[in-house]
């Protein structure tokens, strides 16, 4: 069999992002795939040293802008328990409300570029248009489309009033239905089921072992989210993840899909019961001692090590991306698929290059 080396991106029309691999093919079929990691470089951890601990908020919504959210949240929890601040109940849930927002917009973007890969250019289009009343919500209720910038140490420092909380239920009403209509197209095509089926298999086993994490594992059966744990105003809303078996890029595809859905019924939930009072605690002094934090990004588990010795500046902040920990999962799927199939398996991880190389 004649064997050659290919390299796969970090440019690649399909794939907006910047991933590098070298596939070793031998007739068409994959027999190897390395990744070449560190194409991009922008040096956010070293921004600690020349950060305050409060402007390092914003540094860490632009590790990725589409869970920038997520990011903040996951940061404010290291800090807050830090300095043992006591985020008051309206700030948790409206930190649930936005951040499920994000996962949403997250989840529709994913399913337009998946339709995409298959040639499907109006369901592209479908998702999409959708994703941007997403991006009205949080325009509308933040003043910002993407980073939002509403987190602060002890809470938020925005509220939704009610004439807001009205819109944003009669929004999400019209967003539920747009994606319901949507599912017959991206989950029972007969061309769409022929380039996801059997395609990137990864057992529960291999997943759990890899370390696999976010939809990628719950695709393969593992029923683990971080949002169980109950951080922020999770613990007090009714929460199941969601999980499909079967292992391969439509198992993935679906649990993407049901996840935008079962995030309506969250923000809905957190709006049922909002609580009354203030949505920010006043913060005094520095944050001092070592922390991990963990939250749930649209791609999987997010992991912040904060080390801080009582000036203003952090000592250390290392921060783990659910994509670095999904990429051994995605090495796994390649081998034995065909070279056509790689684009497809690829995006099927939701892999963002931007989190996974600061």
């Amino acid at each position: 069999m004649f064997k050659t080396v290919i390299p796969f991106g970090p440019q690649h029309p399909v794939l907006p992002e910047p991933i590098h691999l070298k596939l070793t093919v031998e007739d068409e079929r994959i027999t190897e795939a390395i990744p070449s990691l560190g194409f991009v470089h922008r040096g956010l951890e070293r921004l600690a040293d020349l950060r305050d601990f409060h402007q390092m908020i914003q540094v860490v919504e632009r590790v990725c802008g589409i869970c920038s959210m997520i990011h903040a949240v996951c940061y404010c929890q290291g800090i807050e328990e830090l300095m043992a601040v006591e985020v008051p109940p309206r700030a948790k849930f409206l930190r649930v409300i936005w951040s499920e927002l994000h996962r949403i917009h997250s989840h529709l973007l994913w399913l337009g570029l998946f339709a995409d890969s298959f040639g499907f250019e109006s369901l592209f289009m479908q998702f999409w248009r959708i994703r941007e009343k997403i991006m009205d919500i949080n325009e509308a209720t933040t003043g910002n489309r993407v980073i939002i910038s509403v987190n602060v140490v002890g809470g938020v420092r925005r509220d939704l009033s009610h004439a807001q909380i009205k819109w944003v239920l009669s929004e999400l009403q019209m967003i539920e239905q747009d994606i319901k209509r949507l599912e017959n197209t991206m989950l029972s095509d007969y061309t769409i089921k022929k380039r996801t089926v059997g395609k990137g298999l990864l057992t529960a086993p291999q997943a759990s072992e890899l370390g696999a994490v976010g939809p990628t594992l719950r695709g393969s059966g593992v029923a683990q989210d971080i949002r169980q744990t109950g951080y922020a105003a999770y613990g007090e809303l009714d929460f199941e993840p969601v999980v499909e078996t079967d292992g391969d890029c439509y198992a993935r595809c679906k649990v993407r899909f049901r996840e935008t859905l079962a995030s309506i019924d969250l923000i809905l939930q957190a709006i049922a019961n909002l609580p009354a009072g203030e949505t920010r605690q006043k913060v005094k002094g520095r944050p001092e001692g070592e922390t991990v934090t963990r939250v749930e990004q649209p791609r999987g588990e997010l992991l912040y090590y904060i080390k801080a010795n009582g000036n203003k500046n952090l000592e250390r902040l290392r921060i783990r991306t659910p994509t670095f920990a999904n990429i051994p999962a995605l090495l796994t799927m390649l081998p034995g698929m065909w070279l056509s199939d790689v684009p497809v398996i690829v995006l099927s991880i939701d892999p963002c290059i931007s989190c996974t190389e600061r």
